[in-house]
């Protein structure tokens, strides 16, 4: 379910872009380190909302990639930390002492 509300709000949101740009198809002065040249607008609208996208997309992938390794590092210490939890339980239960519990009653003053 939140799948299709997800894209339903992509959808939303690339229609609202696209409007956005088509609307605005002026010629625009667009400065660059080495020079100047003219572009619809469109176009301009169009490839910095591609870029931001990029960039987004790549900063949750580098995410999900760190993730995925730190999945990857706690399995292989898995196995390890398991034998020592079960070493702990044994000589836990060795060690162990019978404690007689009381039921709590109320003192009178």
């Amino acid at each position: 379910m939140r799948g299709q509300w997800t894209l339903i709000v992509g959808i939303i949101i690339a229609i609202v872009i696209a409007t956005f740009a088509v609307i605005n198809v002026d010629p625009v002065e667009v400065n660059y380190l080495f020079g100047q040249n003219e572009w619809p607008l469109v176009l301009v609208i169009l490839g910095s909302v591609l870029m931001g996208g990029i960039i987004v997309g790549s900063v949750g992938i580098y995410k999900i990639y760190r993730l995925q390794m730190e999945i990857k590092s706690l399995k292989e210490k898995m196995p390890h930390t398991q034998s020592n939890l079960d070493k702990n339980k044994k000589t836990d239960k060795k060690d162990e002492k019978q404690v007689e519990v009381k039921p709590y009653t109320k003192q009178k003053k």
